[in-house]
């Protein structure tokens, strides 16, 4: 079957055909890469690598089957674990555990451990594998720092291609070099500047129970809060130990969104009236017990279970407020942002129009225009 083919067969299927089929490829997919996985375990013992002109079994799987090196680092390390413990290909296959579980487990599983860790580390994100792996092998808590990073040098002007120079520079002139670019659809655009280039990820990793290295790059202003925070801690924090500024603050930030957000505060007023049916207005101790109720998680439950999302959060009237749904505990629910918008939808079909909302950095970030039946948090 050419692609083509495959794909107007996958656009053909009706929507429970679609979930059936990916539920099916993504379990052929897992003991494809368990097959893999078991022929590179013993390709590794037989080092039939060597023959083929490659140094290692990595070489091999990045310049023979052209893996890319992450894919080929992960299937090796999944390989030498495997022969060592054959239950972790049990758990590949029943796609109980992944490949960079596998990675963040293989150095500290042993005989005695392997069956506890490896059952503990079943359906586990990678942040729960990483604090199983940080319980059992606590790090050292990492010296505090706050240094300033070198300036990206200036980004040189763009030149096109075509404007090389093939005779001599003239002698009063510095010699101009030729700069590829490119744009977004592979052609001539704008030189690709230092400071455009993507940023490494924040650090945020658990070292042991209760402890956590966290690595940030921050503005002048936000160095300049730091600063100045210690100065006013010191009668608390006389080493001005950033660990236990940034606690602080975050404990004060969290406070405080949580009174504007979630109407959490230390002595709530008197209940208020119930709201009128035509007002948009949730009353705070409504907020409230939302909150409390769904536990700060969107309570969408679809097929598959409930939803994990606890970002992006809206109160959803169960019966739409623009249909007459009123603001009571009953008829409210957290949603976040994605499946709020998937039941205004069921609800009153197709998005005709969108309006802006909110504007995040340089982005505009757009929400149904006919969904009235929700406030953000």
């Amino acid at each position: 079957m050419t692609p083509s083919d495959a794909r107007s067969a996958i656009e053909s299927l009706t929507d429970a055909e679609l979930l059936a089929e990916v539920r099916r490829l993504a379990a052929c997919e897992r003991r494809a890469t368990v097959d893999v996985i078991h022929a590179l375990m013993e390709l590794d013992a037989r080092r039939l690598y060597l023959a083929q002109g490659c140094s290692s079994l990595f070489t091999y799987c990045t310049q023979v089957l052209h893996l890319s090196e992450h894919a080929a680092y992960g299937r090796i390390e999944a390989a030498r674990a495997a022969r060592r413990f054959p239950r972790i290909l049990e758990l590949l296959t029943e796609g109980s555990l992944t490949l960079t579980s596998v990675g963040l487990l293989a150095p500290h599983l042993t005989a005695e451990n392997q069956i506890a860790l490896l059952e503990s580390a079943r359906r586990k994100s990678k942040r729960d594998v990483e604090r199983l792996v940080a319980a059992i092998h606590p790090l050292p808590d990492v010296a505090a720092s706050v240094r300033k990073l070198p300036q990206q040098p200036p980004a040189p002007a763009a030149m096109p291609l075509a404007s090389r120079q093939t005779g001599p520079e003239p002698s009063n002139e510095r010699p101009v070099e030729a700069i590829a670019t490119r744009a977004a659809d592979g052609g001539p655009g704008e030189a690709l500047r230092p400071d455009s280039l993507p940023r490494k990820p924040a650090v945020l990793k658990p070292l042991a129970p209760e402890r956590y290295k966290v690595q940030v790059t921050i503005s002048r202003e936000a160095h300049d809060h730091l600063r100045r925070a210690q100065e006013l801690l010191r009668h608390v924090v006389p080493n001005g130990d950033p660990a236990l500024v940034i606690e602080r603050a975050l404990a004060v930030l969290v406070e405080d969104l949580e009174r504007k957000k979630l109407a959490a505060v230390r002595r709530p007023h008197r209940t208020a009236p119930p709201t009128a049916s035509n007002s948009r207005h949730i009353p705070a101790a409504v907020r409230r017990a939302v909150w409390a109720r769904d536990g700060g998680q969107c309570a969408f439950v679809g097929d598959a279970g409930r939803c994990s999302e606890r970002g992006f959060l809206e109160v959803h009237h169960v019966f739409p407020h623009a249909d007459g749904g009123v603001a009571s505990v009953g008829n409210l629910q957290l949603r976040c942002r994605a499946h709020n918008a998937y039941e205004a939808e069921e609800w009153f079909g197709p998005w005709v129009a969108r309006e802006p909302t909110a504007i995040y950095g340089d982005s505009v970030r757009t929400r149904p225009s006919g969904n009235l039946s929700s406030q953000a948090l």
